[in-house]
């Protein structure tokens, strides 16, 4: 399938197991594969269209949609759990004959890459984990929230407004925008089951062992905003303690959303990171 003039969420189609899988496959170089966020109405495209379009002068960037999240749909008897999404990973990069990637994973998608990195050590050249879910934390009442979502233009917006510290980002169209992606048939009833109340133990579940994690053996580059609301810095800090090869940047006025918010910085750390030369624009 092409892209659709009029919905530049919708990319291609590859076939994974029991799914129909939405991905983008754009530019050239080495492969880069892009795991997004958990929050209501999202999608590939809607968490990393900036990054793909500053990146893609040096990586071939590969973005899909989860199994349950944008345009990839998902049996009623699919569960959808760590397992679940991970075996779908790996049978992605299966379908497109990718044996190794660069991986970079936002919040949920961070613990899906550290998953990646755990489980399949020889598909992970370098990782970036960006205000990442995968450690043990009391959940905050902004995640309770997202995770909580019921379909109304003003629960959108407001929890729009827990994720980014810059308020002017959140306008009609993005809320709008999000809004109506979270309520095509069969998304809400995806989304609700993905994470039910009480939703400590999805935290819990998405968590990885200590020593797992200090058993990562690519290097990591660890980002996250100071003044999330969503994800904690302790989550982070955590992991630069934990994996050896990582380093940490923080972005100060930042929210949950570092690769919207400092669009431009953050494609140049990654850029830099993964052996770009010079700015990645």
């Amino acid at each position: 399938m092409t892209p659709k003039d009029d919905d530049p969420e919708i990319g291609r189609t590859v076939t994974c197991g029991e799914l129909a899988v939405n991905y983008h496959d754009v530019g050239d170089g080495p492969p880069v594969l892009l795991l997004h966020g958990s929050g209501p109405g999202v999608s590939a495209w809607a968490n990393w269209r900036l990054t793909i379009g500053d990146l893609s002068p040096h990586f071939r960037l590969l973005a899909r949609d989860l199994a349950g999240f944008g345009y990839t749909g998902v049996p009623a008897d699919v569960p959808l759990t760590r397992d679940t999404w991970l075996r779908q990973i790996v049978d992605f990069l299966d379908a497109l004959g990718v044996e190794r990637a660069h991986v970079i994973g936002n919040s949920f998608g961070g613990s899906m890459a550290l998953a990646l990195a755990i489980a399949h050590p020889d598909r992970v050249e370098r990782l970036v984990l960006m205000g990442s879910v995968g450690v043990p934390f009391d959940i905050t009442p902004g995640l309770d929230a997202v995770w909580g979502y019921e379909p109304s233009i003003e629960n959108m917006r407001a929890i729009m407004r827990v994720f980014a510290f810059d308020q002017s980002l959140i306008g009609d169209a993005l809320v709008d925008m999000r809004y109506r992606a979270s309520i095509r048939p069969g998304m809400q009833e995806a989304f609700s089951r993905m994470f039910p109340a009480p939703r400590q133990r999805w935290v819990d579940a998405m968590s990885h062992a200590e020593a797992d994690a200090r058993a990562v053996a690519s290097p990591t580059l660890l980002v996250h905003g100071r003044d999330d609301q969503v994800i904690p810095l302790s989550t982070s800090l955590t992991l630069l303690e934990w994996i050896d090869d990582s380093q940490l940047h923080v972005f100060g006025r930042c929210g949950h959303w570092t690769q919207i918010e400092h669009a431009a910085a953050f494609a140049d750390l990654v850029a830099g990171f993964l052996g770009a030369r010079g700015r990645a624009t």
